[in-house]
């Protein structure tokens, strides 16, 4: 049929059947319905000042009505109905400012597309993914979950003119954000949190492996988008080098992120997220060693960052450190804080008294009093050494206390773990108190 028409015209058609075919590629990719939802269920919540009206239009028109990535991003971030009607309550001239910018999202779909389509023209083995812009409550601008993309709009399609004077000091960092313009970033943010879709795990087992997470994303998103990150660590990062770098080879087995990610944490920086900056910067340096560029790509996304060999084998063909991870390691081990024993009695016994109430772990070093953690033993909850109450630190800190209630001829297992520290901050190597009581 085709074959009768003139050149021009088939040309002309051909034209439009792939404008269509990519107009609804990117409404597949691309969901913005909650975001209209919302601002409907914010009408009639301003109509009101029941509570429980509140509470029920937010259920009725928003979350009951919501997208798949509205359910998610409530997952992710422990939103709940009264989280965003308090958000609208406590911050009504942010909400104000910020909803013509929200309702901008559809804007970005064709250059977002355009830049996932660049992505997988480098990463072959790139897997389709979700794309939702969604409305949350102020704890994200963009995050990830179940193989989706999910942005905060109400954080994400911000502006320098959006209002942050009614936020707590917990927000505070808000402020800083919204002058940086972040609507401005949409497409840079939506390739980073794609990235994270393709990727083996977003969440790492320690320090070094959650950077080099954050970093493969950070650094695709420059080299995918040709524009420099907008996250201030990373210029701040690229400033103080050796600092950094010092602090962070100290630091980086760490079992949870400290001030280096999603943190207001003070630190001599002044600076969060470096973590962003470390993780970034190595990713770089390995791109940049590479002969087969394409290949080091597929190698960042395809990293098992939760397997210690390949990360720190990754790590050091980045040539980041300028020795090996594994005697950075080494040092850490042997600095770290350790259970030296127990007053009461000698670890492993199996005629402990069953009338002892109290339990005492000493320490070999000074323990910092605001940390701790316990954890269930590899025999499980059924010998688990159940905590009455925790009596808290010795005063040199050199010990801990707490009560228990203890039964006849019965095997104890309590895990003590890394979540206590010593006062510079290096998490305790765990100890497995395990004992049986006489019959």
């Amino acid at each position: 049929m085709l074959d009768h028409l003139r050149p021009s015209i088939l040309l002309l058609l051909l034209s439009l059947y792939f404008l269509k075919a990519n107009s609804q590629d990117i409404h597949q990719r691309i969901i913005t319905s909650d975001i209209k939802n919302f601002w409907t269920a914010y009408d009639k919540i301003k109509e009101t000042s029941d509570s429980t009206l509140q509470v029920g239009y937010i259920n009725d028109l928003f979350i009951k009505r919501g997208t798949d990535g509205l359910k998610s991003i409530m997952k992710a971030r422990g939103y709940t109905a009264k989280s965003y009607v308090d958000a609208i309550h406590n911050y009504p001239l942010f909400w104000h400012s910020v909803r013509a910018d929200t309702q901008r999202a559809d804007e970005f779909a064709d250059s977002i597309s355009k830049e996932i389509d660049k992505l997988a023209g480098i990463y072959k083995k790139l897997k389709p993914a979700r794309i939702y812009f969604t409305i949350g409550a102020l704890r994200t601008n963009g995050t990830t979950l179940d193989g989706n993309v999910l942005i905060g709009s109400e954080l994400a399609l911000a502006d320098a003119h959006t209002v942050s004077s009614e936020f707590p000091k917990a927000l505070s960092h808000l402020k800083t954000f919204f002058s940086s313009n972040p609507i401005r970033s949409t497409v840079f943010l939506n390739v980073h949190e794609y990235v994270h879709t393709q990727q083996k795990s977003t969440i790492g087992y320690n320090l070094l492996s959650q950077c080099v997470i954050e970093g493969v994303a950070e650094f695709l998103a420059v080299t995918v988008t040709g524009k420099p990150s907008t996250t201030p660590a990373i210029q701040f990062g690229s400033q103080n080098f050796e600092k950094i770098r010092s602090v962070f080879a100290k630091q980086m087995f760490f079992e949870d992120s400290g001030f280096w990610l999603y943190s207001n944490s003070d630190n001599e920086f002044k600076m969060r997220d470096l973590g962003y900056y470390v993780g970034y910067e190595i990713c770089k340096k390995y791109y940049q060693n590479a002969k087969d560029k394409n290949l080091a790509i597929s190698e960042m996304i395809r990293l098992d960052y939760n397997n210690p060999s390949a990360l720190h084998h990754f790590v050091d063909r980045s040539g980041y450190f300028e020795k090996p991870v594994s005697k950075f390691y080494r040092q850490y081990d042997k600095s770290r804080p350790t259970v030296t024993g127990i007053k009461e009695f000698k670890n492993g016994s199996k005629k402990v008294d069953s009338g002892l109430s109290q339990i005492t772990i000493k320490f070999a070093d000074k323990m910092d009093k605001r940390h701790r953690n316990f954890e269930l033993g590899p025999l499980g909850e059924t010998h688990i050494l159940k905590i009455k109450e925790f009596k808290g630190f010795s005063a040199d800190g050199y010990s801990a206390s707490f009560d228990v209630v203890l039964k006849p001829n019965h095997k104890y297992q309590l895990m003590v773990g890394s979540g206590f520290r010593n006062e510079n901050g290096i998490p305790l190597k765990p100890y497995l108190i395990e004992f049986t009581t006489a019959k």
